[in-house]
């Protein structure tokens, strides 16, 4: 397995977690000023409404293509947008240093964006394989050849079924939060409440955050409750909801040299598992760890970072970034040298 081995990390081996890497971060410093809106703001983006065969999608594009590199798409989890799930991480100082070298397109799911209108009564919402059909015409129209992308939960889930089914589009993958099982998270968040009287925000709240989190960073957790309650359409939220909750089990299976490596269904691009050590989905992810190609699959457990990595560690997370798309062979190895230096890094083959 390719493992990044950060200045500020120390990776530990997990013997009851095969393949695990647990990365510790040695500062943690949330970087998300809760009180300043600017976080869920976009600058200098152009806005679109597209055409797909199951529906239009709302993207927000930043910047051109450049040449023939691919474009960054990002997709976000339930609760969520692309404001409020990617934005402190994209208007980070460092991100955006790695980002002038690539156009930035953010796919909010049907539904979801701001301000977004109600469903019409009896709307079917697309299925997790419908989302990720629709990313086909979005990128057709966008005359976007390629992309890396970067998935959060929902997200996560929707591009890795993308990469599956157009692998030649999708050059890397960021997951955060990735779950390639079946099994619905509505039932086994409703079991850690009390009772199954709890409304959809205080499932989706269990979603994203563990009980720990739940009771210590209360002005994060005021924040996005209060973002998903009063920011999201109630009702297109349990549509899509519903969706995510409906999808099949991914398929993939970890290829095996001289046994199955020529029909085993996996990604085929180079792939970085991210999560916070606190975070609901650790299992999951682990688990869908185990089922890749461990030669192209880079594993970041984040030590206090909780279940969203891309809001309190974004720092963490462009460093991270900038050393997966170097080693796929984009942007030059000297850039961000304000940071740690190539030297302070090692890698394992």
């Amino acid at each position: 397995m390719n493992v990044l081995f950060l200045l500020l990390f120390v990776v530990q081996t997990d013997t009851e977690m095969d393949e695990l890497q647990d990365v510790q971060l040695t500062e943690i410093k949330p970087l998300l000023t809760y009180k300043n809106s600017q976080n869920f703001q976009d600058f200098d983006c152009q806005e679109h409404d597209i055409e797909t065969p199951h529906g239009v999608l709302h993207v927000t594009m930043r910047g051109s293509p450049k040449g023939n590199r691919p474009v960054i798409l990002t997709y976000h989890d339930i609760g969520l947008n692309h404001k409020s799930c990617f934005n402190t991480l994209f208007n980070f100082e460092d991100m955006m240093e790695i980002t002038q070298h690539f156009a930035v397109v953010h796919v909010d799911a049907p539904g979801q964006q701001e301000a977004a209108p109600p469903f019409p009564t009896g709307y079917q919402y697309p299925t997790m394989d419908e989302l990720a059909e629709m990313l086909s015409s979005v990128l057709t129209q966008l005359k976007v050849n390629s992309v890396i992308g970067i998935g959060v939960g929902a997200g996560a889930y929707i591009l890795s079924r993308f990469a599956l089914i157009q692998p030649t589009l999708v050059e890397g993958l960021v997951l955060i939060n990735v779950d390639p099982c079946a099994e619905g998270w509505i039932d086994w968040a409703a079991s850690k409440l009390t009772g199954w009287t709890s409304n959809l925000v205080d499932t989706v709240m269990y979603h994203h955050f563990s009980t720990e989190e739940l009771t210590d960073n209360q002005e994060l957790i005021q924040t996005y409750r209060l973002h998903i309650a009063q920011d999201i359409n109630q009702d297109n939220l349990g549509l899509f909801c519903g969706s995510y909750n409906a999808r099949q089990d991914l398929g993939i299976e970890r290829p095996v040299a001289g046994l199955n490596e020529n029909t085993v269904k996996t990604l085929i691009c180079p792939a970085l598992l991210v999560v916070g050590d606190t975070s609901p989905a650790v299992e999951a992810v682990v688990e869908c760890n185990s089922r890749l190609n461990p030669t192209k699959t880079t594993l970041l457990k984040m030590a206090d970072c909780g279940g969203l990595p891309q809001v309190v560690q974004p720092g963490k997370l462009a460093e991270a970034f900038k050393y997966f798309v170097q080693g796929m062979g984009y942007i030059p190895h000297v850039l961000l040298s304000h940071l740690s230096t190539e030297s302070e890094y090692q890698r394992l083959a």
